[in-house]
């Protein structure tokens, strides 16, 4: 069985817990708790008959008093760069963790997602936003972490370009 080291990135509250809670156990908590340091699960998938074993590493929201650890992302196969897209901040952020990662484990595979697709009305991520990360060479999708919108997508997406 492959082993395969997955960080959960972005700014706090973006749906990173939630999303890993959401394809680990396939549920989906209204409250919020804040990540403190790191949480690690672990899911195996089973892809074109290979087992990998996906240790995903939750890490705290990346703001103005905490910064991610270069540490955490040290042995990482692939990142979630995740973005809330109701908080065009979070976009930002997201642009330093970018960052973060290609000095620190810079042949991880990056995609990024764009949480809460079920609140689209009310998203300020634009397609202008989205063309300009794709202009940059990142895959994109767009995901609900509540509805379970792109979820496996994403997991199975970012194991096979680890794999790839």
């Amino acid at each position: 069985m492959i082993k395969k080291k997955v960080v959960m990135l972005g700014s706090f509250a973006v749906g990173k817990t939630s999303l890993v809670q959401q394809f680990v156990n396939s549920i989906f908590s209204e409250k919020y708790q804040t990540t403190i340091g790191v949480k690690i699960d672990q899911k195996n998938v089973n892809l074109n008959g290979q087992e990998v074993n996906l240790l995903l590493w939750d890490i705290h929201g990346n703001d103005d008093y905490q910064k991610v650890k270069p540490a955490y992302l040290m042995g990482a196969s692939g990142c979630f760069v995740v973005i809330d897209g109701t908080r065009k901040a979070s976009l930002n952020v997201a642009n330093e963790l970018i960052e973060t990662v290609n000095s620190t484990v810079p042949n991880a595979v990056v995609l990024i997602l764009i949480n809460k697709s079920d609140l689209k009305d009310e998203w300020e991520i634009d397609t202008f936003d989205i063309d300009n990360l794709k202009s940059r060479g990142f895959q994109i999708i767009e995901t609900s972490a509540k509805t379970n919108t792109g979820v496996d997508d994403a997991f199975t997406t970012l194991t096979k370009l680890m794999l790839s």
